[in-house]
């Protein structure tokens, strides 16, 4: 499973916390599954702001950190309305100590500066390049 998704996306948090996200996580826990996930920003105008990247790239530092899973769960579960562009680093980090043993000096430094920028960015082009969402203007559902 490659799931294409947005940290800021109302659709993504809904599958993350009360749709598939649970199963597929039970799933690769235990052995049955494998996954990956293409991160990207597709709120277009309806979300604003550049919160998406940082999350993405918070998520990254994570990964890093060995505490993607968790973080991702922690993130989807505390995610700003959509209409906020809440992700500023003071509230990443924060959430990054929910999770044990993520709040580093190196975390920390990777969300102030932006570290994983580059990462950022190609994993949007990837994302679009491989069919997925592209920036949605208008208020419907993700095609997927």
């Amino acid at each position: 499973m490659h799931p294409y998704e947005d940290p800021r996306c109302p659709y993504c948090q809904e599958f993350e916390t009360t749709g598939g996200g649970p199963h597929r996580r039970q799933a690769m826990l235990g052995g049955r599954a494998r996954a990956g996930c293409a991160l990207a920003f597709f709120l277009g105008g309806r979300g604003g702001g550049d919160g998406w990247k940082k999350a993405v790239n918070a998520l990254r530092a994570a990964l890093e950190e060995g505490g993607f899973v968790e973080y991702h769960e922690v993130l989807y579960a505390n995610q700003p309305e959509e209409s906020v562009d809440g992700c500023a680093g003071t509230y990443l980090r924060q959430l990054a100590g929910t999770v044990k043993g993520l709040r580093s000096p190196s975390f920390d430094a990777a969300v102030t500066s932006v570290k994983y920028r580059a990462f950022v960015t190609a994993s949007r082009k990837a994302c679009e390049r491989a069919g997925g969402p592209r920036i949605l203007t208008a208020p419907v559902h993700p095609p997927w």
